[in-house]
């Protein structure tokens, strides 16, 4: 029997599943931050730090207040406090430690030169031994960046820069290197597994290829609530072979449930799990980058809202920003902001606002207490606001 759902009934299911509306005041605990992230499955990389860093941005969205450097430490802190590591799930991320056995498989899969693009895969093949000579100098050298080879041509004579990084790139997807840290302006710091994946989590059995595509398919249906097939597949980025047998398996089993949404022309499922508040209330500003967001159909389809980043945009054809931030309000998205932290004036600047034709009265204050909320998380002293349009 298939379910039917309005748009509605999936909005507050799917917000339920992302974890908003859970706030604590004055500040989220550890213990919080650590729930959310398993609740997510992961937390999307990424450098550009005009307002700050992505990764960051997830957890105060849903808890608010909370100190950086508690993700800090969990992910990039010494091997007894670890609680995530570095990997390409959906893109690149920062993920709970229990997932690293069911990703596995995918590293199986790029050290014999099965994944990746074509100049990555060369490394598994005909190129191995210069990927071995990297390898062997972070075994005696200890933790290195990519920057640390620009010396490696007069050692070895067999790469230049760019040879180098794409070997890295491989040693890291192939599982056989992992970050240790992050450094200066954010460069990857590699070292070997061992020496940063605590070893409670490398003694955990390696599950077949299936098996893990099943888990990895239902904590994405538990983070998603409501999702089509192609929604379920994308969220730690499974091809259609390895994750649609995974979404046949688990309906068989009772997992996921076949549902119809309103509107919607794909067929979806929701996590047998899932729940139906009667309400959701709260404020967020989005990340770019954010799990309910970062694919961009399923944002129109849930709500409405068509959603591009614009950093590559040269800036006379821009729409709205440069680094532009959805404003969830309750259960719709009814703005846009452009943000950006002047750190050296300490003001959190909103270059502009967009009000969606959906956006509330009571919108723009709300905001305005969203805005200062992030600016003090920040560590900015004000709130500077342009302009503020509405769009037609």
């Amino acid at each position: 029997m298939t379910l039917s759902l309005s748009q509605k009934q999936v909005r507050r299911i799917v917000l339920a599943a992302q974890g908003f509306g859970q706030r604590e005041l004055p500040q989220a605990s550890a213990a919080r931050l650590r729930r959310t992230h398993d609740r997510l499955g992961l937390f999307q990389i990424d450098s550009v730090n005009v307002l700050t860093r992505a990764h960051y941005l997830p957890a105060f969205s849903r808890l608010g207040n909370y100190d950086p450097a508690l993700l800090e430490r969990d992910a990039w802190g010494p091997k007894r406090q670890r609680r995530m590591f570095e990997y390409w799930a959906h893109e690149a991320s920062l993920l709970p430690l229990d997932l690293h056995p069911y990703l596995r498989w995918r590293m199986a899969k790029a050290e014999r030169g099965d994944a990746g693009y074509v100049g990555l895969r060369r490394f598994a093949t005909e190129r191995r031994a210069e990927a071995d000579a990297i390898l062997d100098r972070i075994r005696i050298d200890g933790p290195l960046t990519a920057a640390d080879f620009e010396d490696g041509k007069s050692r070895s004579g067999w790469w230049d820069w760019s040879h180098t990084k794409h070997a890295l790139e491989w040693l890291f997807w192939a599982g056989l290197i992992t970050t240790a840290t992050r450094r200066g302006s954010f460069a990857r710091v590699y070292d070997l597994p061992e020496r940063v994946i605590p070893q409670a989590i490398r003694d955990l059995p390696t599950p077949d290829a299936a098996t893990a595509q099943r888990h990895l398919i239902d904590r994405s249906a538990r983070a998603m609530g409501v999702a089509t097939a192609a929604d379920l597949r994308d969220y730690f980025r499974l091809k259609p072979n390895e994750g649609d047998h995974a979404i046949a398996a688990l309906a068989e089993q009772g997992s996921l449930v076949p549902v119809k949404v309103q509107g919607w022309s794909q067929k979806a499922w929701m996590h047998r799990d899932a729940k139906l508040p009667r309400i959701r209330q709260g404020a967020a500003l989005l990340a770019p980058f954010d799990p309910l967001i970062w694919e961009r159909g399923r944002a129109e389809r849930l709500f409405g809202f068509h959603y591009r980043i614009e950093i590559y945009v040269p800036q006379d054809k821009r729409t709205h920003g440069y680094y532009v931030l959805p404003f969830l309000l309750d259960e719709a998205l009814v703005g846009r902001v452009d943000l950006k932290a002047d750190r050296q004036a300490g003001v959190l600047r909103a270059h502009r606002v967009a009000l969606e034709p959906n956006a509330p009265p009571e919108m723009v204050e709300r905001l305005t207490s969203e805005l200062d909320r992030m600016a003090t998380w920040l560590g900015l002293a004000s709130v500077s606001v342009g302009e503020m349009v509405r769009a037609s």
